[in-house]
């Protein structure tokens, strides 16, 4: 990996998680109703489910390769059922739960720019895999569940 991609990836998430700690601590003053809202608690719902699903998807990848064999392979269960990034998928879902928590535009703005960078990813990830395994299976889509 480029050494400009990782600090590029370094800034990006500096800028957000900057923004994002700046609303929240000084501009940001939610009512205690705020935190028993329909928004919070499905917010914080698919946060979390967000998150472990990209631990399990990368957990899974990552054993994909051993010390042995470093061949590419496909993935197999879970979500990868579905889709070939669900580890894309989860980390939008867990940014799209904390905007709906958070429910301000910075938050908003935080899962916009995340969902750009994943799905365009996603999309050539999967075309990857198309073109490299002609047994891949064609039922499989990039990153949404039966639509993309």
């Amino acid at each position: 990996m480029p050494i400009s991609i990782m600090w590029s990836g370094v800034f990006f998430n500096i800028i957000n998680a900057g923004i994002n700690a700046y609303y929240l601590l000084v501009l940001e003053h939610y009512s205690s109703d705020h935190f028993y809202s329909w928004k919070f608690y499905l917010g914080a719902f698919l946060f979390v489910m967000g998150f472990l699903g990209n631990q399990i998807s990368d957990t899974m990848l990552i054993r994909l390769r051993t010390d042995k064999d470093q061949s590419y392979k496909i993935p197999q269960g879970f979500l990868f059922k579905y889709i070939s990034c669900p580890n894309h998928f989860c980390e939008i879902m867990q940014w799209a739960g904390f905007a709906l928590m958070a429910w301000n535009l910075p938050a908003l703005c935080f899962l916009a720019w995340t969902a750009a960078n994943l799905l365009p990813r996603a999309m050539k990830h999967h075309q990857w895999y198309l073109d490299h395994f002609p047994e891949y299976p064609k039922n499989r889509k990039s990153i949404i569940p039966f639509i993309l």
